[in-house]
């Protein structure tokens, strides 16, 4: 049999309509604009409405995916969302977008893996593809982070915000999603998760706390510095490339200093775009790999064709990357 490999062919994205400046989340925290621009690199976030829940944001994120590929619904045969702000363990929220959008002979399902999502998820849909077990596979990054992060906590509320990005992954000739570099480092999972679990008791009881997201940023900027490049140089390897090859670097929107410490430790090549969509977006957790794409694309920043590493790292600390052929 013929090798079939796997590629990006449709990408699209979802920004709630309301966009928030720093002065608003300084005031309320202590904190300066100033401050959370060094600290962060972001000034604006999209927060999302009452009207605009985690599915609505998922299934129009997905239709543009689709639309862009040229695709009915119908013929995708996977519909897999990353989320950590899916409130409901059962049914999947995939259950649910699969069924709005008409993709009525697809398997559903979630994957929880927080700011890695996305590039786990993409890596599960291309060896899907691949084998033939789907023919195209949707996948989707969707957060609702307002509905999880305190905001009044100094360490996260200036971070997190919503949005939704998705791909649909098709079978290709060549490669164009090239082989994952993934893991798990355990002995720091408290460097990021959550101060409890959800019940049906606490809505409406007072004496105990809804649970939030927690972090211990300093732990997770090490980590970051440490060991990010390291996986993403696995990543660039096991594509055949080096990283002076790369058009481009769509890292997990966490932090600017993130970003930028990861470009300078891979060495780029002159010219190379690195996203950089957390100034306007803020850290949409497993939205944010597509959706800062969709941006550089939109904006013409990167072509189809050009050679890019995604990568993305969060609570677990789960971490995922690979390179890709943008769409």
């Amino acid at each position: 049999m013929m090798a079939r490999h796997s590629r990006i062919i449709g990408l699209g994205a979802y920004r709630p309509r309301r966009s928030v400046g720093n002065a608003e989340i300084a005031s309320r925290l202590g904190l300066s604009e100033d401050w959370i621009v060094k600290r962060s690199g972001i000034r604006h976030r999209g927060y999302a409405g009452p009207d605009e829940p985690l599915s609505m944001m998922a299934r129009e994120a997905a239709a543009k995916a689709l639309a862009d590929a040229g695709l009915d619904p119908a013929r995708i045969g996977a519909v897999v969302v990353a989320t950590v702000t899916h409130l409901s363990q059962m049914p999947s929220l995939a259950s649910q977008v699969a069924h709005e959008l008409g993709a009525v002979n697809a398997a559903a399902f979630d994957m929880l893996a927080a700011c890695a999502g996305f590039p786990y998820a993409l890596a599960v849909a291309s060896d899907l593809v691949k084998a033939g077990t789907a023919d195209h596979a949707l996948i989707i990054g969707a957060e609702r982070m307002t509905d999880i992060v305190d905001p009044d906590d100094a360490a996260t509320a200036f971070l997190f915000a919503d949005g939704a990005g998705a791909v649909v992954v098709g079978p290709s000739e060549r490669p164009g999603i090239g082989p994952v570099a993934w893991g798990c480092d355990g002995s720091r999972a408290d460097a990021v998760g959550m101060t409890g679990h959800w019940r049906p008791e606490l809505h409406g009881d007072p004496s105990v706390p809804w649970p939030r997201l927690g972090m211990i940023g300093w732990r997770v900027y090490r980590w970051a510095r440490d060991d990010l490049a390291t996986a993403a140089r696995r990543a660039i390897e096991a594509a055949g490339l080096a990283p002076g090859d790369l058009d481009a670097l769509i890292p997990h929107q966490a932090n600017l200093l993130i970003i930028d410490e990861l470009a300078r430790q891979l060495g780029l090549r002159d010219g190379a775009v690195v996203a950089r969509d957390i100034a306007e977006s803020g850290n949409t957790s497993a939205a944010s790999i597509p959706m800062a794409m969709e941006r550089l694309l939109a904006a013409g920043e990167v072509t189809s064709g050009m050679t890019a590493l995604t990568i993305g790292f969060g609570s677990g600390l789960a971490y995922a990357g690979q390179v890709i052929e943008i769409p």
